[in-house]
């Protein structure tokens, strides 16, 4: 089943500029395979659908970001306002939204005094704690080719179960706050060996990868599990550090499932003790 989610008529929003505005899926049904405790059974999952959206200001990439295709006017006029792009609705002299070949570019007008202003910004653009793709300007370089896994590892469905009880006792920080994302390196036998906290999930993963490569743990000899959802960004960054599983709490989006597929990267969501989905490489998860 796929949910398809339509952006208003030209007729009724002021900035479509009389073009049909893109017509993407907001959920996609996926294959998956259940872990119950005691064997893999296959059943399809609904899937959220995930999509690299550029940001155009006066012809000029600004920043590419990855959500959900729905609501894309919207989400270019919010953002001119609530990052002070422009003062008020009305100095977004136009909004266009173009589906193009690997994502969608939403073009938006503004006038010439104001893009002086985010021409300076964007040099100094910070990300934000959210954000795995702040201070990427090209749709190409966000959804770049991911090295392919040539060491898969096998691993007990056990110890799926035994990393993802045993990370968050080992979180020290968010035991006194309940506010941050935790990535973990684990072994084969599900023993995690080392944790890196932050309040973004990405620079939980960022942390763990720079603390595993300076205690020289091999990522061909361990897999990574994640508090937070499966997205691209995070399939991006594991299969790129050379891991070859994944495991995370939440689930995955349509995007982040294609990508770990193409890199034969095992993606494991909804993880929990008592059982979690595996969404590719379904043949790398032993019973046991």
């Amino acid at each position: 089943m796929n949910d398809w989610v339509d952006g208003d008529s030209a007729a009724e929003d002021p900035f479509a500029g009389g073009k049909a505005l893109p017509r993407r899926p907001a959920r996609l049904e996926f294959p998956a395979w259940r872990w119950d405790g005691r064997a893999l059974a296959e059943r399809p999952e609904l899937v959220g659908e995930e999509c690299a959206t550029a940001l155009v200001f006066n012809g000029v990439n600004y920043a590419v970001m990855m959500m959900t295709p729905a609501d894309f006017e919207d989400f270019g006029l919010g953002f001119a306002l609530a990052e002070a792009v422009v003062g008020r609705q009305q100095d977004v002299l136009a909004l266009e939204v173009q589906d193009v070949s690997l994502g969608v570019e939403v073009h938006v007008t503004i006038p010439e005094a104001r893009m002086s202003v985010l021409e300076q910004r964007q040099r100094s653009m910070a990300g934000g704690t959210s954000c795995g793709l702040c201070g990427v300007i090209g749709i190409e370089r966000a959804l770049r080719p991911l090295p392919t896994s040539t060491r898969p590892l096998p691993v007990k469905a056990s110890a799926i179960a035994r990393a993802l009880d045993e990370l968050p006792r080992m979180q020290k920080l968010n035991a006194g706050t309940g506010a941050l994302h935790a990535a973990g390196y684990a072994l084969p036998s599900g023993k995690v060996l080392m944790v890196r906290e932050d309040v973004g999930r990405h620079n939980a993963l960022d942390k763990l990868i720079g603390a595993a490569a300076k205690a020289g743990l091999s990522p061909a000899e361990g897999f990574v599990v994640l508090t937070s959802r499966c997205s691209t960004e995070m399939v991006q960054k594991t299969a790129t550090a050379g891991f070859s599983l994944l495991a995370a709490v939440s689930g995955p989006t349509a995007l982040a499932i294609r990508l770990a597929e193409e890199a034969g990267l095992t993606m494991v969501g909804f993880a929990r003790r008592q059982g979690f989905n595996v969404y590719t490489c379904p043949d790398r998860v032993l019973a046991g």
